[in-house]
């Protein structure tokens, strides 16, 4: 099972995404925006990272490319509920920014749990 790190803003879907990680057997660190997530990330063993695209303070693509630069391999799933731009295409922006995997907004537990799986046996 992997050390994980939620950056989400919205708190009902971070907690969400909290129990059904736990669940399945994952350790889960939580943060509320990009600034909280790159200070969690550095000072705990995180194997994956799970974040949200559109948050105050420090957006998810400005987090992506920053851990991207210091952390090449690190694993990174992308989640937005939308955007002015269209949601397709602010998950494409995180794909080419370097998120290993996106979703939308609401999205299956099974797909989540699924792909993080798949991202930490990659390891």
């Amino acid at each position: 099972m992997g050390n994980i790190l939620i950056i989400e803003d919205d708190v009902e879907v971070r907690e969400l995404l909290t129990i059904i990680l736990k669940r399945a057997g994952h350790t889960v660190t939580e943060a509320g925006d990009g600034r909280d997530g790159i200070h969690a990330f550095r000072t705990n063993q995180i194997d994956l990272i799970i974040t949200d695209l559109i948050m105050p303070r420090q957006e998810g693509l400005e987090t992506i490319v920053q851990l991207r630069q210091e952390f090449p391999n690190l694993k990174i799933i992308a989640i937005s509920g939308g955007n002015p731009g269209g949601k397709n295409n602010y998950l494409q922006a995180a794909r080419l920014c370097g998120a290993s995997k996106t979703f939308i907004k609401p999205f299956e537990n099974a797909e989540i749990i699924a792909a993080v799986a798949e991202l930490l046996a990659e390891n």
